[in-house]
């Protein structure tokens, strides 16, 4: 029998790293979120959430979008469907783990 301690190592890292999840919680909160508004709110630094951002859309979870108003360019960030789903498949486990840990005693 594998202890909710154990099952923490079992979580999918992509998701789970704190950068990671604290952008992708973020978007799940909306439909799409500027790059600057995701800066602010996560507070990394552009390249640290270039490069996580990055990742999230080589892993599929995210969609990137890049246009123009007027000479400015602006960047946009959105949940795919499958990111969707991992962020809201990461917190179940999450809360789940937290549960089976409150209720674990030792044997």
């Amino acid at each position: 029998m594998t202890t909710p301690f154990e099952r923490l190592a079992e979580l999918d890292r992509l998701v789970h790293e704190p950068a990671r999840l604290a952008i992708l919680s973020a978007l799940s909160a909306c439909e799409f979120a500027d790059f600057l508004f995701l800066q602010r709110i996560t507070g990394l630094s552009k390249g640290n959430l270039s490069s996580h951002v990055s990742r999230l859309e080589e892993a599929g979870l995210i969609v990137i979008s890049k246009e123009f108003i007027g000479k400015t360019p602006r960047t946009t960030v959105g949940l795919t469907p499958a990111g969707r789903d991992r962020v809201t498949a990461h917190w179940q486990d999450l809360e789940q783990l937290a549960r089976a840990a409150r209720r674990w005693r030792p044997t």
